[in-house]
């Protein structure tokens, strides 16, 4: 079914100097191999390294290289391919060959067998950090949770999407979301195969701690309300407790009198430090939020291009 349509690789490359000869070596020859009309799109997210040099000694008619101005992140870098691509099918992968180009075979057969509109991946055998497995799992649970859709990976970037389904997404225009979660908006004919995971050849991943743990706040406040309501539910279980205290201190003391009431004073403390936390904590999720909406009502575009080679 997939025979005659054009297949887009997207790839978004941030300081990947060293994985890049070889990514051409292997990606290259599985493309032809394919016998049909495909492109590799390649995204320089703000480079600081030879990435992009390297990037231009490859450009040529299947090959387009993307120059973004700065560094705009990974998803962004996804959506400046997805704008610019022009295939029927879209794959995207990262560049540091963790997920293996000899499975884009699997994904596009799976898709045309099955006339799916997204084919997920999950990493067999993984091969990551105990400190990147961990914050994995918990976004994979919570990605289930509020999309509904009951699949095992969902941070892994060797996924395939039909033209309908990116052109939906780019139309969101959301500056800050998650691509995997997202598309499960936009159709339900969504399966996920097992792929091959390898080591890193070499460099560094670009997923520190601290942005898994931005990505995992992205993804709540970008498809769910449950904090709010949270903090709905907190709040009256919070002034319950509190008035509750406040009868249970009065009585004490009309019980004991007020010396038994200075010596609660520290309970007293304790009690107001975790109101006065819990109401810090609900600020900082109704921030996360309002910082969203304030980011979207600027206007401003998600990324910006230098140029197109």
């Amino acid at each position: 079914m997939l025979e005659n349509e054009k297949i887009s690789v997207i790839i978004p490359v941030y300081n990947e100097e060293k994985n890049l000869e070889r990514l051409f070596e292997r990606i290259v020859p599985v493309m032809d191999g394919l016998e049909r009309d495909y492109e590799i799109v390649l995204v320089d997210d703000g480079s600081t390294d030879r990435s992009l040099e390297i990037l231009l000694m490859h450009t040529e008619k299947r090959i387009k290289v993307i120059e973004l101005t700065k560094n705009y992140g990974q998803h962004a870098a996804v959506f400046a391919g997805f704008e610019n691509s022009k295939g029927d099918v879209i794959i995207t992968m990262d560049a540091d060959l963790q997920n293996p180009p000899e499975e884009i075979p699997r994904l596009i057969e799976v898709m045309g067998e099955g006339n799916y509109e997204v084919v997920g991946t999950v990493r067999k055998a993984r091969k990551d950090p105990i400190f990147r497995k961990i914050p994995s799992k918990i976004v994979n649970a919570a990605t289930r949770r509020i999309t509904g859709v009951h699949l095992n990976d969902w941070g892994c970037m060797l996924r395939a999407y039909r033209r309908q389904v990116v052109e939906h997404m780019v139309q969101t225009r959301e500056h800050s979301t998650f691509i995997p979660a997202l598309a499960t908006a936009f159709t339900k004919d969504i399966t996920e195969i097992e792929v091959a995971h390898e080591e890193r050849f070499a460099g560094e991943t670009k997923y520190s701690l601290t942005k898994l743990i931005s990505l995992h706040f992205d993804l709540v406040t970008s498809f769910s309300d449950f904090p709010l309501k949270f903090m709905l539910y907190m709040g009256f279980c919070l002034a319950f407790l509190g008035i509750a205290f406040g009868i249970t201190l009065t009585v004490a003391r009309l019980s004991f009198g007020a010396a038994w009431a200075a010596e609660g004073v520290f309970t007293l403390f304790a009690a107001l430090f975790f109101f006065i936390g819990a109401q810090f904590l609900a600020l900082g999720v109704m921030g996360e939020y309002v910082g969203r909406i304030y980011r979207e009502v600027r206007k401003r575009p998600p990324y910006t291009i230098r140029r197109t080679y």
